[in-house]
């Protein structure tokens, strides 16, 4: 378990790894108050069902996910002498969520543990973060930005977070991924968008498509 906390820069993602979709991301300290509001960002983003989470160690996911899913429980007075229990917070019973904890040693990894901190019937192959891990490694290969080590990497939060919004919906909306493979009316093996691939638009987008697309507010009342 890991609770400590980083004053620098992290970059906090939510994938769907069914789709290969990046949910949402944040740019921020390694606090808990960040972890709340990534969690927060990625469920207005979903349907009423709650997926199965799954993340690495760090504590703050816990309590995250209990701050946006839990639910209070008080405790009625006895009469006894002494003080009433006090109330807590205790997921649903449609929450889910594991963890994928690696330990290591001078550097070197050791043992990976699989736990299951909330819920039950998770198979054991859903309890996996090599695909998030994966897509930081497209992250730092497609974008100079955050290359670790390197003189293009960005000296200002402001400027990071534009280019990566730009770069994740082109990502999800214009890129065909390798792990999104099907064979069209003509039999010919496609490759699938992350956006596509979810349903949230219908054919591949172009780059124009992208930058000329016009975003309407509407109301939800």
């Amino acid at each position: 378990m890991e609770v400590y906390e980083d004053d620098g820069p992290w970059m906090w993602v939510a994938f769907a790894t069914n789709c290969r979709l990046i949910v949402t991301f944040i740019i921020g300290p390694r606090k808990q108050y960040v972890a709340d509001e990534l969690v927060k960002l990625t469920a207005d983003c979903l349907s009423e069902t709650i997926p199965v989470y799954v993340t690495d160690g760090l504590d703050f996911y816990k309590v995250a996910l209990l701050n946006q899913y839990g639910i209070r429980i008080e405790y009625p007075k006895t009469g006894k002498r002494g003080r009433p229990k006090n109330p807590e917070v205790v997921p649903p019973e449609d929450l889910k969520y594991a963890q994928v904890v690696k330990k290591r040693k001078v550097g070197k990894l050791q043992k990976v543990v699989r736990k299951v901190i909330f819920g039950e019937d998770i198979e054991q192959k859903e309890i996996s973060t090599n695909l998030i891990e994966r897509q930081n490694l497209t992250f730092r290969q497609d974008n100079n930005r955050v290359s670790r080590k390197t003189i293009g990497f960005s000296k200002v939060v402001k400027e990071l977070v534009n280019q990566m919004k730009l770069y994740c919906t082109h990502f999800n909306f214009c890129r065909e991924h390798g792990g999104l493979k099907y064979k069209d009316e003509r039999d010919v093996e496609c490759k699938n968008t992350p956006a596509k691939e979810c349903g949230i638009i219908d054919s591949k987008w172009t780059l124009r498509d992208l930058l000329t697309f016009k975003c309407f507010k509407t109301s939800v009342i």
